[in-house]
């Protein structure tokens, strides 16, 4: 377990949602809607979302399940989960704490898993989101589908470089006199302007195991929603 990560997120869980829809401009719900209405599409009983943290995706996952979907909710941190837990919702999903790349579940347990905005966390080397990878695939039954919502590098040179320095002088700053966390979002600010492409991280799941892979673009590609298929 990432204890400087683990240490970070447990210094910000009740600045953490509005310090990222200010910073996003609101982007980062409208993206999470988006992913949910992609993840939720094709049903099935038992939905995962991963690195869960305060609960967005998976309340955002409840309101578009059918009736007799049980839904998972994992995270590392036990204060993002706590107040998770105290929403709404809290009492209609079932919260694990678990390391995303050790999780309790037997082989093929699922027919869903959900990521968003947190793989830049669980990447941390090359071989270390490849691992991740591969423990979401060992869970997903035959069939099952990954979501994955992350930021993105546009195609365009332009809009990338703008996009970074926007990042550079907004994220760590802003994050940091809003939550208290300064080094938390300067860590934030880094994993985003290093992380992959859509290309890249397409590549990546099909190195994984995983079949059918596709992505939306969003936002000029400042994001991207990838589905896969175990």
């Amino acid at each position: 377990m990432n204890k400087v990560l683990q240490n970070i997120y447990a210094r910000i869980p009740r600045t953490y949602e509005p310090v990222n829809h200010i910073l996003t401009f609101g982007m980062d719900i409208i993206t999470r809607k988006k992913a949910a209405q992609i993840a939720a599409a094709d049903g099935g009983e038992r939905w995962l979302d991963v690195c869960s943290g305060t609960g967005e995706m998976a309340g955002y996952l409840k309101k578009l399940s059918r009736d007799g979907t049980k839904i998972y909710a994992a995270d590392f941190s036990l204060p993002m989960l706590t107040l998770a837990r105290a929403k709404p919702f809290g009492n209609a999903i079932n919260f694990v704490i678990s390391e995303a790349g050790n999780l309790p579940f037997e082989d093929d347990s699922f027919d869903l898993i959900t990521i968003s905005y947190a793989t830049r966390n669980i990447n941390s080397t090359p071989e270390g989101l490849l691992s991740h990878f591969r423990e979401f695939h060992r869970v997903l039954k035959p069939n099952g589908r990954f979501v994955n919502l992350e930021t993105s590098q546009p195609k365009s040179g332009v809009i990338r470089r703008l996009m970074h320095l926007f990042v550079k002088l907004t994220v760590a700053p802003t994050g940091g006199l809003i939550s208290g966390s300064s080094a938390g979002y300067r860590y934030l600010s880094g994993s985003i302007r290093s992380f992959y492409s859509a290309e890249e991280l397409a590549d990546i799941l099909y190195k994984t195991g995983f079949s059918e892979v596709s992505f939306d673009r969003r936002f000029f590609g400042v994001t991207a929603i990838h589905k896969a298929v175990k």
